[in-house]
């Protein structure tokens, strides 16, 4: 069975994870900083906290920019559901922006004319590797003090162009904050973690602080205990001055996360070389309507996390449940890659969202099927896929 997603492990990975075994370190060792180091420096940014997975990356993004209950938190419905969950974490309103219908991406257009006055904050997210249009989705922001938080966990080593230029995803003056994942099925993988990057001193410190329970052990910030009896201030001494969460990762995890980043070149590469193949295969046929994007340029720029295509499945007089079991059948394994979030159970339940709230990211919905995409998958897996789908949908 050939899986929608895969992670790619080699034996310098495994040897990278267990020299960290006979080590000092398990967690909170050189490793993580080693990892955080060199992922900031590969992406352009500043700074670089890692953390135990997307959500907590999210989760944390939400609390260093201060987001907090009365506060509107806009993002794309197509998506998976932390996008959204980590405004709803901290107390905020969850709300959606309709989806470009070219990039399957938040739309900058929807985002101008649905805006809120108490939105504070826009996730932009990059559906499939492909960047959102942060540089429109900014200037909307910004002209109402709003902050934007790029959700990049399908973005790993994408990039794309502006102004001429090629920008790094998380390396660019278009997102305040840049959240990844590091799940098995992503570009690179430390089993599971995260990371959030920033230019911003200040978001950066507070993260940090954040991420360990809100202590701080910097002489500079200290409040004191209350009393000059518990004044003294030795090695052991910390405050903590405000309630954070443990979203530390371990040194095992980055060490596995700096040897995949040695070959995130040829994991996005090997993605691209897939792409072009199913792109070939399928652009002619007059059921299926293979991924667009919003500028043709950053084609070969874009990481691929996600191939989904949208098949008319009522012109091909299937159900797409029966279509996927059929594909299994021949040994290829599909998902739908994303329900709507402003459909699920909760959120129409909490906040009133239903049906018709947004009709581009509903029917993208109806139509999607995501196939096998990996660096692992062989010539012969590509050809196994595009001749199981073609046979199916003749």
């Amino acid at each position: 069975m050939i899986p929608y997603g895969k992670q790619c492990i080699d034996s310098k990975d495994i040897a990278a994870v267990a020299a960290v075994f006979e080590s000092e370190w398990l967690t909170t060792g050189p490793q993580v900083e080693a990892f955080e180091e060199s992922f900031a420096n590969r992406v352009g940014a500043k700074h670089a906290i890692a953390v135990n997975n997307g959500t907590s990356a999210l989760h944390l993004a939400m609390l260093t920019a201060k987001i907090e209950k009365g506060d509107r938190v806009l993002t794309s419905p197509n998506t998976f559901l932390a996008s959204a969950n980590c405004a709803a974490f901290v107390g905020a309103t969850p709300d959606f922006v309709d989806i470009d219908p070219k990039s399957y991406n938040l739309s900058p257009q929807q985002l101008e004319s649905q805006w809120q006055h108490d939105t504070k904050a826009v996730i932009a997210v990059d559906y499939a590797g492909q960047t959102a249009d942060t540089p429109a989705i900014s200037k909307i922001a910004q002209q109402h003090g709003a902050i934007v938080i790029e959700d990049a966990c399908h973005a790993v080593g994408g990039k794309f162009i502006q102004d001429g230029r090629e920008w790094n995803v998380g390396g660019h003056p278009w997102a305040d904050i840049t959240t990844f994942s590091f799940h098995p099925v992503k570009t690179i993988t430390t089993g599971e973690g995260g990371m959030l990057v920033t230019d911003n001193d200040s978001f950066a410190s507070r993260a940090r602080s954040l991420r360990t329970h809100g202590i701080s052990r910097d002489p500079t910030t200290f409040i004191g205990l209350g009393d000059k009896a518990f004044d003294e201030r030795g090695s052991w001494y910390y405050e903590m001055q405000e309630i954070g969460h443990n979203f530390r990762i371990t040194d095992f995890q980055c060490a596995l996360g700096l040897s995949q980043l040695s070959r995130l070149d040829s994991f996005v590469q090997r993605r691209r070389d897939i792409v072009k193949a199913y792109n070939s295969s399928f652009s002619d046929h007059e059921l299926i309507t293979i991924p667009s994007l919003r500028n043709e340029s950053d084609r070969d720029l874009t990481s691929w996390h996600l191939y989904t295509l949208q098949i008319d499945f009522k012109s091909a007089k299937i159900k797409r449940s029966n279509l996927m079991n059929r594909l299994k059948l021949r040994g290829v394994d599909t998902q739908v890659l994303y329900i709507p979030v402003h459909l699920q159970p909760y959120y129409r339940s909490t906040f009133g969202y239903g049906l018709g709230k947004c009709p581009v990211a509903e029917n993208f919905y109806l139509k999607a099927l995501s196939l096998p995409l990996f660096p692992a998958m062989k010539d012969s897996d590509v050809d196994q896929v595009i001749q199981s789908v073609l046979k199916e949908l003749n």
